[in-house]
């Protein structure tokens, strides 16, 4: 199982990050009726990026009891290299704090005042959210990445057509027989020729 994209809410390493405390306790006792979850509880008091680091988790849930900015800048960097669904537990209803949260990338923010509620829908909701999240994200990036090949493609041909005189076909071609001969995408050659000074000649 892959970090970030968790395959089973029953097979789920979860990391339960929060001070010591009847929530904490609780919440580690619901957490371990979710199939076989494998629950670590790391208190609150140094680096999350080091728990994180540590235990690896599929998720992370976070339990504070009031607003803390430094909690939400440790999840923030934790999350930069290998993003994670979260889940957060406040016990008190603060709009900007939620905000930030989520911008730190809670996929789940809930506000408990007196009893916890039924923790797995809401840890199932957290991931899928995150799944959806990362798919879109998957897909934008995808489609910046062919449409900046396309223009690479586009600038080489153009560049083609100015130093050797022909016409667009034959600078395709061009393109298409180098990437073939070397065994690399049309793109790359593109790019490799925009980036030289000097292109190679061009042979029909």
């Amino acid at each position: 199982m892959s970090r970030g994209t968790p395959s089973n809410v029953g097979k789920l390493k979860i990391l339960l990050v929060g001070s010591e405390g009847q929530w904490a306790r609780l919440l580690q006792e619901r957490l371990r009726e979710i199939g076989d979850a494998l629950v670590v509880h790391v208190v609150l008091d140094g680096s999350l990026i080091d728990a994180v680091r540590s235990t690896t988790p599929d998720v992370i849930i976070v339990c504070i009891t009031s607003p803390d900015h430094d909690a939400l800048d440790g999840l923030l960097r934790a999350n930069a290299d290998h993003p994670r669904p979260v889940v957060m537990f406040v016990d008190s209803d603060d709009r900007a704090f939620m905000e930030a949260a989520i911008a730190a990338g809670a996929n789940s923010y809930n506000v408990v005042e007196t009893t916890l509620p039924n923790l797995e829908p809401i840890v199932m909701a957290a991931v899928a959210m995150f799944r959806k999240y990362q798919q879109v994200s998957a897909d934008l990036q995808q489609a910046r990445t062919g449409l900046m090949e396309r223009q690479a493609v586009d600038k080489a041909k153009a560049l083609l057509m100015r130093r050797r005189r022909i016409d667009e076909p034959r600078a395709y071609r061009w393109l298409r027989r180098k990437a073939m001969n070397e065994s690399k995408r049309i793109a790359v050659v593109a790019a490799e020729l925009l980036g030289s000074a000097q292109p190679e000649g061009t042979r029909e």
